[in-house]
């Protein structure tokens, strides 16, 4: 009577079995039948009026003949031995039957009594809450030792329940009744903050120096003055050109590396993949939390877009994660009728205001063995979850979490969201593969990541203090032993439109990354020891990498400029340090463009598209801009280290190729009819 939340997190399938001999063989001939991906679409009436009347005679249906079309119960028990789950599941999820319908009606047949809305007795303690939430039941203590319980009962524990009520015949006037919808919204309402407060300190009270809540970026910036800044100082002081080449060297070795690795991804062709799982009875229970604040706007075809999806609804979670005081987004929410397997969770004003922070919170709200991310403005292909499914089993145990591709698709909007468009294919579609195929650490992408949900109870879930969660949380993995695989399913994205937007963006991003090698470097003898040399330098480049191009990209051109002003660009250097500025400038300039042209190129490639001639020729104004928000993302990280300045959504034009030339033979992508107004 504890429920199936175990099973599901460990991704088994909820499979009703009744004693009757007519249940069993209900839809024997269905259950080998293939599903074609329609996984949501009912079954055939040809095929429901085929089954013997006799089996609608079994106790999993009886509660339900009296209010269920005859043909539709029949499709419903079809379907519930196609998918793997009980007939209840396929009614609710379905539509023709509510929860709170079915709850009531399943009581009546039960003899049992249904618990009033406003549930009393809730634990105000969240690990007590979220085991009432994962098994759907609470106990109340009744001083006399026989413990009444609120249950709320779908699928398989409604069998379970049957039979204990035959086994125990006091046992009815002990059991209430709930929805699930019901008791979830009770919860949420009555333990909102202690949710909140608990995701607040569940990483920093489990591993303090693995939090950035602890770190004191002030305090390491001065020590890095007083340890580098100083000697430094006194080398330009007595030294001029000498400070000036020890900076340019180092800071050209760090980005030198990081273009090195990123024409190795170039080279890598990413393997075939496992096809996408058919079969609807052994996938396993999928959760989604899409966090949103202020996006009213995109609610409708965002739940437009992750109602395309290809999977079973009866298997499908979807958690719409609001702030209690965005009432703009909760009142687009309740304007809509969601689907019975959409739902909206509630996070409370308690802690940081950040996107990891209501992760965290919503986390206990989840059913799924697995856990995906996604945004507001996110576009996923349809059959992304089965390919994620197939991946999981593809990889074996070991992998914790599988990256999915992210493209740009409103690169025609403005001259950055094209750049932007380019850099997103040579980070998704040539750099990340070759990092999952070499087992280095990654980096994760803010966005359609799918995690094994013991994965990320284990690691501590999300940082709620890290500006780049996703980051911080791939790193995380990687030490704790677990791999990340990166498959080409795409999740299409909005970019930035204005410069402003883009360096907010940015400076975020970096300011996290920052804080993520702070963060893991500050025990540099455990950082190699849980992710090998190979790794700790991989890490090293890709957070540190960004920067150093930010900071080397000006004073190269600096240096440019200057020879050119002095007109002694090109001509023999009378000095060595001469030489080796002239070297490191111009193979930083050349190797960096030509970097970055190879991943675009390359990447733009893979999707069949050619980027145009201005694409390639603003690299260098890109890279300035980007210089500009790296100073920024330093000033914030000593200042304001924990604001999280959102991107704005809603002002791209969408589906429109991109901007960047396709070519004939990359037909354009599908995309779920009324997912775009």
């Amino acid at each position: 009577m504890v429920g199936d939340a175990g099973a599901a997190r460990k991704g088994r399938s909820h499979v009703s079995h009744d004693a009757g001999e007519d249940h069993r063989d209900l839809g024997r001939d269905l259950l080998h039948a293939r599903d074609d991906g329609a996984a949501s679409a009912p079954l055939p009436a040809s095929i429901a009026s085929a089954l013997p009347v006799s089996a609608l005679l079994a106790s999993e249906l009886r509660p339900y003949r009296d209010h269920v079309d005859a043909d539709e119960l029949r499709a419903a028990a079809a379907r519930a031995r196609l998918v793997g789950v009980g007939v209840d599941e396929v009614l609710v999820a379905s539509g023709v039957l509510d929860d709170q319908t079915a709850t009531r009606l399943l009581a009546r047949d039960l003899g049992l009594a249904v618990a009033a809305p406003n549930l009393a007795n809730l634990p105000n303690d969240a690990a007590v809450a979220e085991a009432v939430l994962r098994t759907g039941t609470l106990v109340i203590g009744t001083g006399s030792g026989r413990p009444r319980f609120v249950m709320a009962a779908r699928g398989r524990i409604v069998l379970r329940l049957r039979r204990a009520l035959k086994r125990d015949a006091g046992l009815a006037s002990r059991v209430e009744l709930i929805s699930p919808a019901a008791l979830a919204r009770r919860v949420g309402a009555v333990c909102a903050s202690s949710f909140a407060a608990a995701a607040t300190g569940r990483l920093v009270l489990a591993d303090p120096l693995k939090s950035a809540s602890t770190l004191r970026p002030g305090r390491i910036v001065g020590l890095a003055a007083a340890a580098i800044g100083l000697p430094l100082a006194l080398l330009l002081a007595l030294a001029p050109e000498m400070g000036l080449l020890a900076v340019q060297a180092a800071l050209s070795l760090v980005f030198l590396a990081w273009i090195a690795l990123r024409f190795a991804g170039c080279i890598y062709v990413p393997p075939e993949e496992p096809q996408p799982v058919l079969d609807a009875r052994s996938l396993p229970v999928y959760s989604l939390l899409v966090p949103l604040y202020d996006e009213a706007a995109s609610v409708p075809w965002l739940v437009a877009a992750l109602s395309a999806l290809d999977y079973p609804p009866e298997k499908l979670d979807i958690k719409l994660v609001v702030e209690a005081d965005d009432h703009a987004t909760r009142a687009a929410i309740t304007a809509l009728e969601l689907p019975p397997h959409m739902a909206e969770v509630v996070v409370a004003p308690v802690g940081p205001r950040t996107k990891p922070k209501a992760l965290e919170a919503a986390l206990p709200f989840v059913r799924g063995s697995i856990v995906a991310i996604y945004d507001a403005e996110d576009l996923p292909e349809p059959d992304q979850l089965r390919r994620v499914v197939a991946a999981f089993r593809a990889g074996g145990p070991k992998v914790g979490c599988v990256q999915a591709r992210l493209c740009i698709d409103n690169g025609g909007d403005s001259w950055i969201s094209a750049q932007f468009a380019a850099e997103y294919a040579g980070q998704f579609d040539v750099l990340l593969p070759a990092l999952s195929a070499l087992g280095l650490p990654i980096p994760l992408g803010g966005t359609s990541n799918h995690f094994r949900r013991r994965v990320l109870d284990q690691v501590g879930g999300w940082d709620p203090y890290n500006v780049t969660e996703d980051a911080d949380l791939g790193i995380r993995l990687a030490r704790a032993g677990w791999q990340t695989r990166v498959i080409s399913s795409t999740t299409f994205e909005e970019a930035p439109v204005t410069r402003r937007a883009w360096i907010g963006q940015r400076t975020r991003w970096l300011k996290g990354w920052a804080q993520t090698l702070l963060v893991h470097g500050r025990r540099p003898r455990a950082l190699v020891r849980d992710l090998g040399p190979a790794g700790t330098i991989a890490l090293i480049l890709l957070t540190a990498g960004p920067y150093a191009a930010a900071l080397v990209h000006p004073l190269c051109l600096a240096f440019l400029i200057a020879d050119i002003v002095r007109g002694v660009a090109g001509l023999p250097c009378n000095r060595m340090a001469e030489v080796v500025t002239s070297a490191l400038t111009y193979a930083t300039l050349v190797t960096g463009y030509a970097g970055a042209a190879a991943t675009m190129t390359v990447g733009l490639g893979r999707r069949g598209i050619r980027p145009g001639w201005r694409t390639v020729a603003g690299i260098p104004f890109y890279w300035l801009l980007l210089s500009v928000a790296a100073w920024r993302a330093a000033i914030e990280l000593i200042r304001r280290p924990y604001h999280w300045q959102k991107t704005e959504h809603g002002a791209a034009r969408r589906g429109g190729g991109g901007g960047l030339r396709s070519s004939a033979s990359a037909p354009p992508r599908p995309r779920p009819e009324g997912a775009w107004s």
